[in-house]
């Protein structure tokens, strides 16, 4: 039972480290993303909505990506298939 609640414990830890390492990446890929449409657009003023809509599409898929983790880190907070392997592996063993 306590190796279980190892698997409980790291499967936690990885979740804190998904959700957290995903939200600074997107966060740090729009803030320069951000900056750097800024300096296009104060450059050549007449291509900001060519350039806004190319930044939008963008943001959707940096945000696209952090949000995938999330369903992962969701997915493994819920239904650990990592339980269900340790406990069948441990009735393996008891018979």
């Amino acid at each position: 039972m306590e190796f279980i609640a190892q698997v409980q414990g790291l499967t936690a830890i990885a979740i804190g480290i998904i959700i957290g390492l995903g939200a600074l990446g997107a966060c740090l890929g729009i803030a320069i993303m951000g900056s750097k449409f800024l300096e296009s657009a104060a450059r050549q003023p007449e291509l900001i909505p060519v350039l806004q809509g190319r930044m939008f599409l963008l943001a959707g898929l940096i945000d696209a990506a952090f949000i995938i983790g999330v369903a992962i880190a969701l997915y493994l907070a819920t239904g650990n298939p990592l339980i269900g392997a340790v406990q069948a592996a441990g009735q393996a063993a008891g018979a």
